[in-house]
C-alpha cells in the first residue's frame, strides 16, 4: 500500500508539473507568435530629443615671436535647461535652491551669478521681505519687459512694489496663500528674496529652450559631482572660456574686446550662421580676425523620456576650434613703447615747470608706432592714456569719462598736423621734379618777400626767435636746420599739385594698409577745400603746406609709412598686423601673410642719398642732437613742432629710422602739447634701445675692452727715439 500510494504522489506531480509547464509554453507561443504584441497594445512610451550646442573653443592670439598676448582660460558653469526643468514651479526652485546651498556650503558664493537690476528684495530676518527699485531701471529695455510682466499677472495700475512683488512671489511659487487667505512663503525670507530675484532676473534676461540661463560660473568638480548627481534634469554643465589677457594692460588698444552680439549687428552674425547667443569680437583684432578665430559649434542630441530622465546624449555634430593668430607685434618692444612714451610725457610735464608757460606743462597724451620698413609690419603701435582690458568692467564708468580719452586710439585715429617731417617728402618732391638739385642754394632772408604785395609776409622760425636768417642754405642744410623759408620757395615752385602728387604716393592722406579702422588724414589742397566747402586755396596756403601745417592732418602710423616708403626708395608697403594664422594649439601654418605693395613710384639713389644725408645732421647736428649726438647706432630722422592754439603748448612730432646705412625700422612719435619735437625724441631712443640691444652692448663691450687695453698697457720704452725726432 505504501508503495502504491509513492507512486500516485509522484504521477500527481508530474501530471502537475506537465500543466504548468504546458500553461507558460501555450502563453509564450501566444505572445511570440500568434498573440498580439502586449507591448503594441499598450500606451507605447513618449520620448523627445532636443538640441545643445557645444561651445567651440575660441583661438588665441600670439605675437610675432609666439609669446601668448591673449589665450582662453576654460571653466564649467551650471546652468538652468529651459527645457527639462519642471513645469512645476515649486520642483524648479527647489532645484535652484539646493544649487546655491551646495555652493553656498562649499565656500564657492562668489561663484553664484548676481541677477541684474531690477527688483531689489531684502529678507530682514524676523520681519519679511522689503522691496526697492531705481528709477532709471523703468526707463530701460529691462525695465519695459518688467512693465509688460506685471501687466500681463492682472496687477492694477500704480500697485505699490509690494503688490507687485506679491503677485510675483505667488506666480513664481515661491509663496501662496494658506487656509487664512494669508501670504505663506514655502522657504526662508533669505530664500525667498533670491528666488525673486532670480527668477525675474531669468524672465528678464529671455530664458528660454535656446537661452540658458547661468546660475553658477566656476564650479569645481566637487560642486558638477553634487550638481549632477542631485539635479538629474534641469541643468546644463557648459564649458565657457573666459579670455585672459597675459600682459594686462599692454596693446589693449589693439587687441580688443570679444561680448555677445551687439544689437545693431545682430541680423549682420545672423545671417552669416552665428546664434544669437555668440560670443564675437566686438574691437581691435578680435573683431577685425573674427573669420579666423571664431570656432564653429558642435550640436549635441538628448534624448529624454516623458519624465525628463535622459536616455541618451549623442554628439551630432563636433565642435571645431579657431585658428590661432599671430600678430607682427613684438610684444616686449610694445612694452617697451607703451612705457617710454608715458615717462616721456610725464617728464615733459616736470621739465615743464622750470620753463615758462606752454612749454609742455599741459603735455598729457601721444601715440608712437614702429614699423619695419621692408614689410610693413607694424612691429609697435601704442597710445597713451591707456586702459587695462581686463579689468574692462570695473573700470569702464571711469575710461568712458577720463580725460584725456584712455579709450582713444591716437596711433590710429589721432589726426595732427606734421610739422617739419613733412618737409622730407616735399624736398624728394623738388628734387624728382629738379626744382632744385643738391646743391641749389636759397638766400634764407628770413621774411619771405614773395608776397609782400598782398601783405602776407611768412617768416622763418629762426627770425621769428632771433630776428636772425640762415642766409645762402641748400637742400640738405634746410633739412637739417628746418629752415621754413627755404621750403616756402621751393613750395611755391613746386606748386600745390606737385606736392600732393607725391605725398600721396608716399602715403599721406591714404590708408595704411592696416586692418584695423583708421582714420586717413587730410592731405590739405584745393581738392580738400573744395570738397568739404571750405575757402578757395590761395597761394599763401600752398607755402604753409610746405612746411607741414595749413589743413595738414596725419596719424602717426601714416608718418611711419610716409617715411618707410621714401627710404624704400619709393615703394609703399600696406602696414599690417597679421603675421600669421596657425591651427588652434599652433601646429600647422594654415597662413602667411605677404608684404603687399600699395603704390610704387621711382626714387633716385643719389636724391634719396641727399635727403638721408640731411636726416642724419637732424639726429647729430641739429634740434634732436641733445638727444641723439653720439648714438651707438648711427640714426636718421626729422623732427616737427606743430602748433595747435594761442592756449596750448605746440605738438612735437619724430619720425626717424636706423640703422642710418641700411634702414630696418622707422619709429614715428607726437606728443600733444610736447613743446618740440626734440621732446618726442627721448620715446624714440629708448624703442631704439630696446631693438639694438645686442649691438650696443657689443659695441659697450668693445669700447670697455678696449679701455681695459689702454688701461694695462705699458708706457715705458726702452728704445730712445730721439735721435729720429731730431733731438
Amino acid at each position: 500500500m505504501r508503495k502504491r500510494d509513492n507512486i500516485i504522489r509522484i504521477w500527481a506531480i508530474a501530471v502537475l508539473y506537465i500543466v504548468i509547464a504546458l500553461i507558460y509554453v501555450g502563453r509564450l507561443l501566444y505572445l511570440q507568435v500568434s498573440g498580439q504584441d502586449y507591448y503594441s497594445m499598450s500606451t507605447p512610451s513618449r520620448t523627445y530629443s532636443r538640441t545643445v550646442k557645444i561651445q567651440a573653443q575660441r583661438g588665441e592670439i600670439f605675437d610675432r615671436n609666439g609669446n601668448p598676448l591673449v589665450y582662453n582660460n576654460y571653466s564649467h558653469n551650471i546652468a538652468l535647461d529651459y527645457a527639462s526643468l519642471p513645469a512645476d514651479d515649486k520642483a524648479s526652485n527647489d532645484i535652484m535652491i539646493s544649487l546655491v546651498d551646495a555652493a553656498r556650503i562649499l565656500g564657492m558664493a562668489d561663484c553664484i551669478v548676481e541677477p541684474k537690476e531690477s527688483l531689489v528684495v531684502t529678507a530682514e530676518p524676523g520681519v519679511g521681505l522689503s522691496y526697492s527699485m531705481s528709477d532709471s531701471f523703468l526707463d530701460s529695455s529691462r525695465g519695459r519687459k518688467y512693465t509688460r510682466l506685471i501687466g500681463e499677472l492682472n496687477v492694477k495700475d500704480g500697485a505699490s512694489l509690494e503688490e507687485q512683488a506679491e503677485a510675483l512671489l505667488l506666480h513664481y511659487g515661491i509663496a501662496e496663500w494658506d487656509d487664512n487667505d494669508e501670504l505663506s512663503y514655502r522657504y526662508t525670507y533669505e530664500s525667498c528674496a533670491f528666488l525673486l530675484e532670480l527668477r525675474l532676473d531669468m524672465d528678464l534676461s529671455g530664458f528660454s529652450s535656446v537661452s540658458p540661463y547661468v546660475l553658477i560660473e566656476g564650479a569645481d568638480l566637487e560642486l558638477l559631482t553634487i550638481a549632477e548627481e542631485t539635479c538629474p534634469r534641469g541643468i546644463l554643465i557648459q564649458v565657457s572660456a573666459e579670455r585672459v589677457y597675459n600682459y594686462p594692460g599692454y596693446a589693449s588698444h589693439i587687441l580688443g574686446r570679444v561680448g555677445k552680439i551687439p544689437g545693431k549687428k545682430l541680423e549682420y552674425y545672423t545671417e552669416l550662421g552665428y546664434p544669437m547667443d555668440a560670443v564675437v569680437g566686438l574691437e581691435g583684432v578680435e573683431q577685425s580676425f573674427e573669420e579666423y578665430l571664431r570656432g564653429t559649434d558642435g550640436e549635441l542630441k538628448i534624448t529624454e523620456d516623458s519624465y525628463g530622465n535622459v536616455l541618451s546624449a549623442e554628439v551630432t555634430k563636433e565642435p571645431l576650434p579657431g585658428h590661432d593668430v599671430y600678430l607682427t607685434l613684438d610684444i616686449e618692444m610694445q612694452m617697451v613703447a607703451e612705457k617710454a612714451l608715458a615717462e616721456n610725457i610725464f617728464k615733459i610735464r616736470e621739465e615743464a615747470k622750470w620753463s615758462g608757460p606752454l612749454h609742455g606743462e599741459d603735455a598729457s597724451a601721444g601715440a608712437m608706432t614702429v614699423l619695419d620698413v621692408d614689410t610693413g609690419e607694424i612691429l609697435a603701435i601704442c597710445s597713451y592714456p591707456t586702459f587695462n582690458l581686463a579689468t574692462w568692467n570695473e573700470d569702464y564708468a571711469v575710461i568712458s569719462t577720463a580725460e584725456p580719452g584712455p579709450l582713444f586710439n591716437r596711433a590710429l585715429y589721432g589726426t595732427y598736423a606734421p610739422g617739419s617731417t613733412f618737409k622730407v617728402g616735399v624736398s624728394v618732391a623738388a628734387l624728382e621734379e629738379k626744382i632744385i638739385e643738391k646743391n641749389t642754394y636759397i638766400n634764407a632772408q628770413g621774411m619771405y618777400m614773395y608776397y609782400a604785395d598782398s601783405g602776407y609776409t611768412p617768416r622763418c622760425w629762426l627770425y621769428l626767435m632771433t630776428g636772425d636768417s640762415h642766409g645762402p642754405i641748400n637742400v640738405v642744410e634746410a633739412i637739417q636746420e628746418s629752415c621754413n623759408y627755404f621750403f616756402y620757395d621751393v613750395g611755391r615752385r613746386l606748386t600745390i599739385e606737385k606736392m600732393n602728387e607725391y605725398c600721396k604716393h608716399f602715403g599721406l592722406g591714404e590708408p595704411t594698409g592696416i586692418e584695423l579702422p583708421e582714420k586717413t588724414g587730410i592731405l590739405a589742397g584745393p581738392d580738400y577745400r573744395a570738397d568739404n566747402g571750405l575757402n578757395q586755396w590761395s597761394p599763401g596756403d600752398t607755402l604753409q603746406a610746405a612746411i607741414g601745417q595749413s589743413d595738414n592732418l596725419f596719424t602717426p602710423l601714416q608718418l611711419s609709412t610716409y617715411l618707410s616708403t621714401i627710404l624704400n626708395g619709393g615703394t609703399r608697403y600696406n602696414a599690417h598686423l597679421l603675421y600669421q594664422v596657425r591651427s588652434y594649439g599652433g601646429e600647422r601654418i594654415l597662413h602667411q601673410n605677404q608684404p603687399t605693395i600699395a603704390s610704387e613710384i621711382e626714387i633716385a639713389d643719389d636724391i634719396l642719398d641727399t635727403v638721408r644725408e640731411g636726416m642724419r645732421g637732424v639726429m647729430d647736428n641739429g634740434s634732436a642732437a641733445s638727444v641723439f649726438s653720439g648714438y651707438a647706432i648711427p640714426v636718421g630722422g626729422k623732427t616737427g613742432t606743430a602748433q595747435v592754439s594761442d592756449t596750448k603748448s605746440d605738438n612735437g612730432v619724430m619720425t626717424a629710422f636706423a640703422p642710418f646705412d641700411d634702414p630696418e625700422i622707422v619709429i614715428s612719435c607726437i606728443i600733444e602739447q610736447g613743446s618740440g619735437g626734440t621732446e618726442a625724441g627721448y620715446s624714440v631712443r629708448d624703442v631704439f634701445d630696446y631693438y639694438f640691444r645686442d649691438e650696443i652692448a657689443a659695441i659697450a663691450a668693445a669700447e670697455a675692452e678696449e679701455e681695459i687695453w689702454y688701461g694695462d698697457y705699458d708706457y715705458s720704452y726702452d728704445y730712445d727715439y730721439s735721435d729720429e725726432w731730431g733731438g
